[in-house]
């Protein structure tokens, strides 16, 4: 038996934002300074509307920033490989979220490093040093950049302090990371926008408030992260398991995974950021209920979110669609990690494909989810209303003038108890014309059209353009009624997304 969805297309509907397009992370700085990225985050832009750019690194040894003396003197400080990005992102139409970290090895505590690219995850080991380089690093940017441009970005003190992997201290040593650093930008000037903790699973919002309230630190926004495989409604902090996916675990395991090599860490992080999960499937929707609970009066944005299993099928696309239906007028802004498969967090992998992060592969060909990405920018602002309900398939509605895109997707976490669906929706109005395209194991599936090419691991600049061609979204003309109502019969496959393009008379 078919679902049966209504939609009056002569509604307003209510206001829509774009929140899911206000950023879009991108592995570490300095694969900023390739052109190839730059290609992808150019396009990504264009074609998906994203406004901001986050990555980890900035101040990492690879950007040159702190350069430590080769005799007798003091360290010099460059700006340079800064500027290359920020002038970039710019000369692009986009503005940096501005990620600070990690610490600049010359200013280390310790020597516990993250990742292949190798980032310092220990707090300064003198405070006045760090405190100088964020003066003067907020010095420049006004120099550079003014105070009219440099006050509409953002400034995020470090990534995932709650997780050992990522910082080597204490939430006391993470809160006095984060007091030092924004009180010496607000004392560069009142304009710059400091927030935190930008935690993994939505943790410390409530203890991090506590704090800034507490001692008065500047706090304008505050920022977290959550994928679907994470323990439900966290509030785990250093006693947690280190690892964003997983639940807690015991303090004596969380110790010995600290004394593991960083490249058996990342193992570790990686098998359980994909393991299964039996989480409902709303869980983002219902985290970033809480986390707005806590964040109180204080804007909220989920500096990295993704799925936690399929980033190069279908499954991605229908996941998307269905997390931004549910999470409406929840968030201020949402940052998807990542832009590209050209990401370095476990060394830069050479197949094509290898279910990586990114909504495009390193050779810049658009996954499934990068065209659900495309569609809803193209998507108007306003929600119409949908009569009707399903537990896995659900259509979203958008407007603007006599446009309006539907969304009809079909999902579940872990593809549970879900399977292809007859679906009927009743519309309502005087219809122009309507085009339909899908995204599913048949339509817009570059990685099918890889497989069939016998996975090359080193493509062609002919084999690209195939799979370019491949992952694009076909669009075909549907009859329509003239009589005010039209009704679309057909059939949602597991993990698809069908689009239809409306133009009303």
């Amino acid at each position: 038996m078919a679902v049966k969805y209504e939609i009056d297309l002569n509604e307003t509907g209510k206001e829509f934002p774009h929140y899911w397009e206000l950023c879009v992370g991108s592995c570490h700085a300095a694969t900023v300074l390739r052109e190839d990225v730059r290609r992808q985050i150019r396009k990504a832009h264009e074609e998906c509307g994203f406004q901001y750019l986050r990555f980890h690194g900035l101040f990492d040894d690879d950007m040159s920033v702190v350069l430590p003396p080769m005799g007798p003197g003091e360290e010099e400080i460059s700006f340079f490989n800064v500027d290359s990005i920020f002038d970039f992102l710019l000369d692009t139409g986009m503005k940096p979220f501005v990620e600070i970290g990690f610490m600049p090895e010359f200013y280390a505590s310790g020597t516990q490093t993250c990742f292949h690219y190798k980032g310092n995850v220990t707090m300064p080991a003198e405070d006045d040093k760090w405190t100088r380089l964020i003066r003067l690093f907020g010095e420049h940017l006004l120099e550079r950049y003014g105070r009219e441009e440099v006050s509409t970005w953002f400034f995020e003190v470090w990534n995932e302090p709650n997780l050992r992997f990522f910082f080597d201290g204490t939430q006391e040593d993470y809160f006095h990371l984060y007091e030092m650093t924004a009180r010496t930008l607000k004392a560069v000037d009142a304009c710059f926008r400091v927030g935190g903790p930008a935690t993994s699973v939505n943790a410390w919002i409530p203890e991090f408030r506590s704090f800034c309230e507490k001692h008065q630190v500047p706090l304008d926004f505050i920022t977290t992260h959550h994928y679907p495989s994470d323990d439900p409604l966290s509030t785990m902090g250093m006693n947690g398991p280190g690892v964003k996916g997983t639940s807690p675990m015991d303090p004596e395991v969380m110790e010995q995974m600290k004394k593991l090599p960083p490249e058996e860490l990342a193992k570790i992080i990686e098998k359980m950021m994909h393991k299964e999960n039996n989480n409902p499937r709303d869980i983002l929707a219902r985290m970033t209920k809480k986390a707005k609970e806590e964040a109180g009066d204080y804007p909220l944005y989920y500096t990295e979110w993704n799925g936690s299993k399929e980033y190069d099928t279908s499954y991605q696309a229908a996941f998307v669609t269905q997390t931004i239906a549910c999470n409406e007028g929840l968030v201020e802004g949402y940052s998807y990690w990542t832009v590209s498969d050209i990401f370095e967090e476990m060394g830069l992998h050479g197949a094509p494909f290898h279910n990586e992060f990114g909504i495009q592969t390193k050779h810049g060909v658009a996954k499934p989810v990068y065209r659900v990405f495309e569609a809803l920018h193209e998507a108007g602002n306003r929600r119409l209303f949908v009569e009707g309900s399903h537990p896995t398939a659900e259509v979203l509605a958008l407007k603007e003038g006599k446009q309006v895109m539907l969304f009809a997707y079909n999902h579940d976490i872990e593809r549970r108890d879900i399977a292809p669906q007859e679906m009927e929706l009743t519309l309502v109005g005087q219809i122009a014309s309507i085009e339909k395209a899908v995204i599913d194991e048949e339509h817009c599936n570059p990685k099918k059209a890889w497989e069939t090419m016998g996975s090359p691991a080193y493509l062609t600049r002919e084999q690209v353009e195939v799979l370019d061609k491949e992952s694009r979204l076909t669009y075909e003309q549907i009859p329509v009624a003239g009589n005010g109502e039209t009704k679309l019969h057909f059939t949602a496959e597991e993990e698809s997304v069908t689009i239809f393009r409306i133009s009303l008379a």
